[in-house]
C-alpha cells in the first residue's frame, strides 16, 4: 500500500526537524493528514459504508464533481481507495487494508498511554 507521504502535494507538512521523525511515525501523519479534510474523511467514511461511484459521493457530500474527483484521486494515489470502471462509471471502494497500519499504530499509541510511568526526573533548568 502506499502512504498518502508519496502524495507530498498540497498536504506537504515537512518542517526542517522531519529528518529526525521515525519514518512509521511520518506514514501515520500522513494518514491524519490525509483524513484531517472533511470532505475526504466524509468520502472515507461514505466508502466504508458501500461501493459508490462520482454520481453517489456528489450527491452525498454536496461537492462539485471536480472537487470530489481531485479527492478521490489522492485518496487513490494513497492506496486507501480502489476503483473499479464498469461502462461508463468508475465505482468506488476502500483497500482492503486502506487503515490497517495507521489503526494498529494509533491503538497501540492509545493503549499505553494510560499505563505510561514517569521514567525522568525533574528538569533542572
Amino acid at each position: 500500500m502506499t502512504t498518502a507521504s508519496s502524495t507530498r502535494s498540497s498536504m506537504d507538512l515537512e518542517h526542517p526537524q522531519d529528518d529526525q521523525v521515525p519514518t512509521s511515525l511520518r506514514e501515520l501523519a500522513a494518514q491524519f493528514a490525509l483524513l484531517a479534510d472533511p470532505l475526504r474523511l466524509q468520502i472515507v467514511e461514505a466508502l466504508s459504508h458501500e461501493q459508490l461511484c462520482t454520481c453517489h459521493l456528489v450527491e452525498i457530500t454536496g461537492a462539485k464533481q471536480t472537487t470530489v474527483s481531485h479527492h478521490l484521486r489522492l485518496l487513490r494515489e494513497a492506496g486507501v481507495v480502489v476503483g473499479a470502471p464498469e461502462g461508463r462509471f468508475t465505482w468506488y471502494r476502500l483497500a482492503e487494508d486502506a487503515f490497517d497500519v495507521g489503526a494498529t499504530r494509533l491503538r497501540r499509541i492509545v493503549d499505553h498511554a494510560s499505563l505510561a510511568p514517569r521514567l525522568r526526573t525533574a528538569c533542572t533548568s
